[in-house]
């Protein structure tokens, strides 16, 4: 299974990520996370320590690795690349290991097809997600920028779900009605919204009303849980998932929504 997780800024996506991979795990699953956000924080989410995740070099600033695959140096604008390269050992040389096995690979920026981008770098990181979304035989959680354009028609439509996380807010609720609009657009059969930090009945009234109104299936309601905002808060902390809070239950429960077949 392929699981995209996009939304605006600040409304859990990240967190939401890290449970569902963990959670996987968990379950058996053999698991991949990939932070394909420029703002990276999935790492930290993930338990691991923020002085290894500032040393993790996202895939498209790695100019050894681009100019290996590619032939030429990733500022190489207009010039011939190689377009046919493999990308398979990638995983293994460049992921990171979270303190709970979950594997980790941190993407960086790419730009979306309508920037009209070729150069190296942006070919390495298309050609990678691909794969990923294509060849690998695990779960593959990725999470994602505020957006799917970056995917691109010919490799988002390899993702087996999108879940769009928004809270009670008018500007989340708006950019999560824009990546739905955007995801069937582009074919996607199986996208859902995700309401979360749900703090009451009237926050819940509002997630629900808005997506019955724009006809955007809802997946699931998170609570807002002060644990887990304390613990995000302290940065690199892990968060419990074997005592599970109210919040990371129902995390949890929507990846076994997924897994049954949502």
């Amino acid at each position: 299974m392929k699981i995209a997780v996009s939304g605006k800024g600040g409304t859990g996506k990240t967190t939401i990520s890290a449970i569902l991979a963990r959670a996987f795990m968990q379950r058996g699953f053999k698991v991949l996370a990939i932070d394909a956000d420029p703002n990276a924080n999935l790492a930290l989410s993930l338990g691991i320590p923020t002085e290894e995740a500032e040393k993790i070099i996202p895939i498209s600033e790695n100019s050894n690795l681009i100019e290996e695959k590619t032939g030429v140096k990733p500022e190489s604008y207009g010039m011939v690349f190689r377009l046919s390269f493999r990308v398979d050992d990638i995983v293994e040389k460049f992921s990171v290991n979270s303190p709970e096995g979950v594997p980790l690979l941190t993407m960086g920026v790419v730009r979306s097809a309508g920037e009209g981008c070729m150069c190296p770098a942006n070919a390495l990181i298309r050609a990678l997600l691909r794969h990923l979304l294509t060849k690998r035989k695990e779960v593959v959680v990725v999470d994602m920028a505020a957006g799917l354009e970056h995917l691109g028609r010919g490799t988002v439509e390899y993702v087996d779900a999108i879940l769009i996380v928004s809270d009670a807010n008018l500007k989340s609720l708006e950019t999560a009605k824009r990546i739905y609009r955007l995801s069937k657009d582009m074919g996607l059969k199986k996208v859902f919204s995700v309401g979360n930090k749900v703090i009451d009945d009237s926050d819940e009234r509002v997630i629900r009303q808005f997506f019955a109104d724009n006809a955007i299936p809802l997946l699931g309601l998170i609570p807002y849980d002060e644990e887990i905002r304390r613990t995000d808060a302290k940065g690199g902390t892990l968060i419990d998932i074997s005592n599970p809070t109210s919040g990371v239950l129902s995390m949890m429960r929507i990846g076994e929504i997924l897994l049954d077949g949502a």
